[in-house]
């Protein structure tokens, strides 16, 4: 699945063409960081005068690099459609494979701090109903008297986030060479 980038996305990260790779690699690690702890001033204004940038232009690189490996991970993006989605913004060789890199290092690690940041809410598992209807009674003939009784049983995500690692972990195996040698021999 191939990650579609806006233009305003893309001009923040064209500020990644403009310095060394050693930065890159540098702003890959805030903006992990960044999802971790959330953003800090000081540390792009620090990055921007060793730079002589404006402050905004660091903010913007790291964000764009931020959002670029948290859409990646998000929606488990392979190798070579990660580097198809970067391809479009013109880097050099270098830095799509230094941005490679950077993902497949993190993408774990942010798919963990995403799961933690989502909601754990309640939802629906059950719903059990009961309508009675009372017709008449002995002092009133012909009363109707309706009532309906639900109850609505909800479960807390951690059963769901057991799940969803579970289901992940079966995917990660049906990629391995030993799988696909199973599969490839039964067909």
């Amino acid at each position: 699945m191939l990650l579609v980038l806006s233009e305003e996305h893309k001009e923040h990260l064209g500020f990644l063409s403009e310095v060394d790779s050693a930065v890159v690699g540098e702003f890959g690690r805030i903006a992990v960081e960044f999802l971790k702890k959330g953003s800090n001033p000081k540390i792009f204004e620090g990055a921007a005068r060793k730079l002589n940038v404006p402050a905004e232009s660091v903010q913007h690189g790291v964000e764009g690099l931020m959002y670029l490996l948290t859409e990646s991970a998000k929606l488990m993006v392979s190798e070579g459609d990660f580097q198809d989605s970067v391809l479009v913004l013109g880097f050099s060789e270098e830095l799509n494979q230094l941005l490679l890199q950077l993902y497949l290092e993190n993408r774990k690690e942010i798919r963990q701090i995403l799961g933690k940041l989502a909601p754990s809410l309640p939802h629906y598992h059950n719903l059990e109903w009961r309508l009675d209807v009372q017709v008449s009674s002995r002092a009133l003939r012909q009363q109707l008297k309706p009532s309906v009784s639900l109850k609505l049983v909800l479960e807390d995500g951690e059963s769901l986030r057991h799940l969803i690692q579970e289901l992940e972990r079966a995917l990660a195996e049906l990629k391995s060479s030993h799988c696909r040698r199973v599969l490839r021999n039964i067909k």
